[in-house]
């Protein structure tokens, strides 16, 4: 009980503090800029609308506020004008858009009852609407917590100033209180669906962003377990030259025995430690560790390939420019796979398509270029186009080369590379 004691008296502590923050120095919700999730692109109708209804309701506001007999007092139209403008700027300032009509609210309410006959309601039934318009805008931009305070204080408020009466009225502080209640519980149900809706499109944004960087790691991945099957093969045959042309030489010097065996030495060290550092990546894919000893494939297979695709069901035809002759092993896969993803692509997203593959041998480059026309059908979406091209350009950027893709003028794709051969030879 001790324990239980403590907390509620350093609650009760804490309260006005609390309140404090709630109801006044605390911010509330911005709203979203054009073109963010959550944005209210009603802003401007509703804006408009509310205008409307504060000026219909201020009208009623200034009628309740005349004595019987008499004429339209100034006090009248100035707290009308005073409440209409408070619900306008609760667009802007909700927060203290509300404080200033509460308190609009409760002088009116003062003035307006000498002048109610027994029968009107009171409170009347424009300050009702004002204060919940007032309420519902506030709830619409803070948390539900908050918008049930100011609830209660506007009942509160409401209830202690209708209790005193220079005459016997129709007492509405019931049917008051019922619809302020449905305001705030509208209000706080709209901004729990706007912050849901935002959650939900930010979430899709990050999951997007998210596979699109996991798909770019898996082919940056894929791209050094290759280049560690092309240096490997490299450093492994430099060593075994070494470790040979000793005895291709008659009668070979000291210095030269020294000299090979330590460029055996270096190579195996450095072939020992790009094991090491890049091998590992084979173990996290079972299907790569599967093909551990298979060759990098190379253009020479590119016949293999577009059989392949032709077997899928799609039209290919290729062609090939320049004088045809052995690249450089990175240039060589990076080709071959720019051309295999381009023609996937083509599977995937433009069925019965006819594609063309040219590849062109240049005296400082090779450029491949992937061609297809309008598909058949529409192709299958994956729900994140675009990450076959991460892949592409990855590559393309590792030699040094450029990518380009997009559309063409009769609603096929193309894709070229052009990978450069001069810093690689």
């Amino acid at each position: 009980m001790t324990g239980a004691g403590g907390r509620i008296t350093a609650a009760l502590r804490g309260l006005p503090r609390r309140l404090y923050e709630d109801l006044w120095a605390l911010p509330v919700d911005p709203v979203p800029a054009a073109g963010r999730p959550g944005a209210p692109v009603w802003r401007p109708v509703f804006g408009m609308l509310l205008a409307l209804v504060a000026g219909a309701v201020a009208l009623f506001h200034v009628y309740d506020l005349i004595p019987h007999g008499a004429g339209i007092p100034a006090y009248a139209v100035l707290l009308a004008a005073g409440q209409s403008g408070a619900l306008m700027a609760g667009m802007s300032r909700p927060l203290y858009a509300w404080w200033a009509s509460l308190a609009l609210m409760l002088v009116s309410m003062r003035l307006a009852e000498p002048a109610l006959a027994h029968d009107d309601l009171f409170p009347t039934a424009s300050e009702t609407t004002l204060q919940a318009g007032a309420l519902f805008l506030l709830a619409l931009r803070v948390s539900p917590r908050r918008a049930v305070a100011a609830l209660v204080v506007s009942l509160v408020a409401g209830a202690v100033s209708a209790s005193f009466t220079t005459a016997p009225h129709n007492h509405a502080m019931d049917r008051a209180s019922l619809v302020l209640v449905t305001a705030v519980v509208i209000g706080a149900a709209l901004r729990a669906l706007r912050v849901a809706r935002t959650e939900l499109v930010e979430q899709s944004e990050l999951t997007e962003e998210e596979r699109a960087r996991r798909t770019l790691l898996e082919e940056r991945n894929r791209i050094a377990r290759e280049l560690h099957d092309v240096v490997a093969h490299h450093m492994s045959v430099i060593s075994i030259q070494a470790q040979v042309a000793p005895h291709l030489v008659e009668n070979p010097s000291d210095e030269l025995r020294e000299n090979l065996a330590g460029i055996r030495e270096n190579a195996v060290e450095a072939l020992a430690e790009l094991r090491r550092v890049l091998g590992v990546l084979r173990s996290e894919d079972a299907v790569a560790d599967g093909l551990r000893h298979a060759p990098q494939p190379t253009l020479e297979r590119l016949d293999e390939l577009i059989g392949k695709v032709r077997s899928a069901g799609i039209t290919v035809t290729a062609e090939t420019t320049g004088r045809r002759r052995p690249l450089p092993p990175g240039v060589e896969l990076s080709a071959f796979r720019i051309v295999q993803e381009a023609l996937s692509n083509v599977l995937r997203h433009a069925p019965g398509a006819r594609a063309r593959v040219q590849v062109g041998y240049h005296s400082a480059a090779v450029t491949v270029r992937i061609t297809n026309t309008a598909p058949a059908s529409p192709g299958r979406s994956t729900g994140g186009g675009g990450h076959g091209l991460l892949g592409m350009r990855e590559r393309t950027a590792m030699l040094g080369g450029d990518l380009t893709h997009g559309p063409t003028p009769g609603g096929g794709f193309e894709v070229v590379a052009t990978l450069p051969l001069e810093e690689l030879s």
